[in-house]
């Protein structure tokens, strides 16, 4: 599973707590088996260790603890834990988590204990005790072994542990119900798969909700199906969902009366179909013809011609029908006997019976089983924690002998793991072809429709609608598909039901190996189960556990591998995905049917898986492990139909070598280098961005402050060109100032003081004669009447105001009685001084003549 998250934020080191082992509790770890030296101590009773609870998830609680374990795969000495979830294993020289010797309980298949002899030295007084070990069978193909100190009652306590926790009497008693929704809630799945619906009827954008469902108010259709509340409260059918997919032909009393012919109930109703072209994919259980296959039903087979709608622009032509029994047809002959059998293509109207021979679900445990015990064989990190090869010399491996060698290589394919990949990815391929190409309706359905019937319908509709291979359209297919038609999860996954304990994993008997086993464990020769008692081989083999889910998700990854740009998801999402349905942390995959996880109340007791993996996807964005870094949705937009000849399956790496050959398992470092340069870019770009609105931030700052520079400089310049015409103009006003007989004096204050040298009373007009020339021989007199100034002394804009401008007034001599001025070229232009407020006309100063005898008085 992923990196689980802490119960706090506390960060106290593991090498800091009181679980630090004791001298005498410490196991020399890096030897092999045989120099393990095991003490003769009593564990200490101690309570659990304070740093441990950083490792634990919410309400994740420690029942037993067992200090000084070996790990033997890995060779390391650490802790063991027993939770309320999971093992969990504690290295002793890191302080961390390992990851091979941490796994739920849920996933556990089987455990038994181990007692290894070893042969006494003839010169020890005191006879060596048997190795003590624990043997732990994985469901997520691993084999895990710890190994106890001797004379001490650990190995007891855990194994009783296990025994209680991995086998609960209750539905109520697993993690999921004991953590709560925390924080991982979501939307009710009834309106999920209504909203699935809406989509393929081409009803959108149409949201379904939970009133909408208590209403009954979902019952809409298209021009040729249509949404049933026939199975609303479970009656017609315990395993298949509420809301039905079905012919718009077709009544409910129709369908009611064709649910009688199928194999519990599991009538033919529509899981995926075309809007184009009309060509749909069904599914059902077996037909219940009888021994003589001579039963037949009229509404069965009307309901069956109903799914092949006319083929549109062809003048009312039916489209064929392919009925395709998943089952080996020997096989569908013997449920005759029971009751079941097939189809005849006589009694079905244009139609064709396919047998794929895909072996049932005890045929798919075993193939695991063996294909497991190849892998822990000949891996890397073996459960007796040696390599392939150097056990038995490399004869495993071939040490030199091609026989041998080829005897190794033989025992994968004897597994026959592959080989029941390759016949579903051809069956669902084949499907898939004639419902893209012949535009064909095909009818699917094995025994009882929930195992193979499954994993072909769902593998087909992901080869045949781009939607299903996005994140959010994976959810939509495993959610229709797969738990709301009923897969029982429960069953196969050896979890309790409602109606009390599943096939849970199940103790071997004990187990006793003398001297030719001195430097490992028990090893069994490859592709054989370590020999059980008669009674416990009965037990496996008679219950209804099986990996149909892994085997579908192992069928997804094949896909991805050969089309790696056609799935927004990677291999890494497979895995993840896969280890939180086969740990049972969360609600979705608990239970045998829709009908009972209602009843059991899980979508309000339990975490969403979904929610989960979408908020780890959303802690990192696109660049999470989770995403494939090549998909692209524009090259493979419509169907992937893949060759017969491209069908050759080969070992999941991620999955099934990740235990067992860890580095060979890292097929994706290229890819994981990819993503890490893809994250350092995309850091580089954020970085390139906040550097760009900086730079634009400045620019636009140096761009204002130019502005208002130029601004300032047009102030200056106007304030310059201003005081020189000042100065021109108190030079001027000066002048003329003093040229009426004053003397202006300014102080440093600014203020201006006007000195009057004889009395206003004293000046009169006078007419000022100027000898003309004699060009003509007469004298011409000229009277400068229109030479008038007028200079006044303002305070603020009233010249009047002001007792100095009054003086000014009077000085002028060119003033005339009534106040008027005669001042060349008529008035004057009142210019502001800054020192005086004195205003004139100075360029009428600059044109006029003044003599002196114009101020000489009579």
């Amino acid at each position: 599973m992923a990196t689980s998250r802490t119960r706090s934020g506390r960060s106290t080191s593991f090498r800091d707590s009181d679980i630090r082992l004791t001298e005498s509790e410490r196991i020399d770890g890096t030897g092999s088996w045989d120099a393990l030296e095991w003490t003769k101590v009593e564990p200490v009773s101690r309570s659990v260790p304070h740093a441990v609870l950083e490792f634990l998830l919410e309400d994740e609680q420690v029942i037993v603890e067992g200090y000084g374990v070996f790990l033997v795969n890995a060779n390391k000495a650490g802790t063991l834990f027993v939770t309320n979830f999971r093992l969990l294993f504690l290295s002793e020289a890191s302080r961390n988590i390992l990851p091979l010797g941490t796994i739920a309980l849920a996933t556990i298949e089987k455990f038994n204990k181990i007692a290894l002899k070893l042969p006494s030295n003839p010169r020890q007084l005191e006879k060596t005790p048997p190795q003590r070990l624990l043997q732990v069978f994985g469901k997520d193909m691993r084999i895990i072994v710890f190994g106890f100190r001797p004379r001490t009652k650990q190995r007891r306590a855990v194994f009783d542990a296990l025994l209680r926790c991995t086998r609960p009497a209750r539905l109520w008693d697993l993690y999921a119900f004991g953590s709560g929704t925390s924080r991982f809630s979501n939307t009710n799945p009834k309106v999920r798969l209504l909203n699935e619906y809406y989509r393929l009827l081409g009803i959108g954008p149409y949201n379904s909700s939970l009133s909408a469902i208590e209403e009954r108010s979902f019952t809409v259709s298209n021009d040729s199906w249509r949404i049933s509340d026939v199975n609303y409260n479970y009656t017609m059918c315990s395993t298949y969902p509420f809301a039905l997919l079905v012919p718009k032909s077709i009544s409910d009393e129709e369908v009611l009366q064709a649910s009688t012919f199928r194999a519990r109930c599991r009538l033919p109703v529509i899981s995926w179909c075309n809007p184009k072209t009309g060509a749909v994919l069904a599914r059902s259980s077996q037909p219940l013809v009888g021994l003589m296959m001579n039963m037949r039903s009229n509404a069965d087979e009307k309901l069956v011609a109903a799914i092949c709608t006319p083929i549109s622009g062809s003048k009312g032509a039916r489209r064929k029908l392919c009925i395709t029994d998943a089952r080996p047809r020997k096989n569908a002959l013997a449920n005759g006997a029971m009751g079941g059998g097939s189809e005849s293509s006589a009694n079905y109207f244009q139609s064709e019976i396919v047998f794929l021979g895909i072996d049932n679900i005890h045929a798919m445990r075993d193939s695991l089983a063996r294909l497991r015990d190849y892998l822990d064989t000949h891996g890397t990190a073996s459960s007796d924690g040696i390599s392939s090869f150097l056990r038995h010399g490399g004869s495993t491996w071939g040490g030199g002998n091609l026989s041998s060698m080829s005897a190794s290589v033989s025992t994968l394919g004897d597994s026959g793991w592959l080989i029941h990949v390759q016949n579903v990815l051809a069956g669902s391929a084949w499907i898939a072809a004639r419902v893209a190409l012949d535009s064909a309706s095909v009818l699917v359905h094995c025994s009882d429709g929930w195992d193979r019937t499954t994993q072909l319908v769902s593998l087909a509709s992901l080869l045949l609608d781009p939607y299903y291979r996005t994140f959010k359209g994976f959810q939509a297919l495993v959610e229709k598909d797969w738990l709301s038609f009923g897969h029982p999860f429960s069953d196969r996954l050896g979890m309790p039901t409602l109606t009390g304990s599943g096939n849970m994993p199940f103790e071997l008997p004990r187990q006793y190996s003398t001297g030719s086993f001195s430097s490992s464990p028990m090893r069994q020769a490859p592709g054989s189960l370590p020999s059980q008692a008669p009674n416990s081989a009965h037990t496996q083999a008679s219950n209804h556990s099986s990996p149909i889910f892994l085997q579908w998700l192992d069928c997804v990854s094949q896909l991805l591998r050969m089309y790696p740009s056609a799935f927004e998801f990677s291999s890494s999402f497979l895995v993840e995905f896969l280890d939180c349905v086969l740990s049972c942390r969360f609600g979705n995959f608990l239970c045998n049917s829709e009908k009972e996880r209602q009843q059991a109340g899980i979508s309000d007791s339990c975490g969403c898986l979904w929610m989960y993996l979408t908020d780890l996807r959303a802690s990192e964005g696109s660049s999470h492990k989770h995403y494939n870094l090549l998909y692209d949705l524009s090259k493979h937009e419509g169907p992937i139909l893949p060759p017969a000849a491209a069908l050759a399956p080969t070992i999941w790496p991620q999955f099934h070598l990740r235990w067992a050959c860890p580095s060979e398992a890292q097929v994706g470092e290229v890819e994981t280098h990819c993503r890490d340069l893809i994250k350092k870019f995309s850091e580089l770009q954020k970085a390139k961005e906040v550097a760009e609105r900086k730079v634009n931030e400045i620019g636009s700052q140096v761009d204002s402050l130019t502005a208002e520079l130029q601004n300032e400089k047009h102030i200056s310049n106007s304030a310059m060109n201003k005081a020189r015409r000042e100065m021109k103009e108190n030079v001027a006003m000066k002048r003329a100032i003093q040229s009426l007989g004053c003397t202006v004096q300014f102080s440093d204050s600014g203020e201006c003081i006007v000195d009057i040298e004889s009395s206003p009373a004293g000046f009169r007009q006078r007419s000022i004669q100027t000898p003309l020339r004699e060009s003509d021989g007469m004298a011409q007199h000229v009277e400068k009447s229109d030479m008038s100034v007028s200079i006044t002394l303002m305070d603020d804009d009233d010249p009047t105001s002001s007792p100095v401008g009054r003086v000014c007034e009077s000085l002028c001599p060119l003033r005339t009685r009534d106040g008027g001025c005669r001042w060349p070229d008529a008035g004057c232009a009142q210019m502001g001084s800054q020192f005086v407020g004195l205003k004139a006309n100075f360029d009428a100063f600059d044109r006029l003549s003044i003599y002196d005898s114009y101020f000489q008085s009579e």
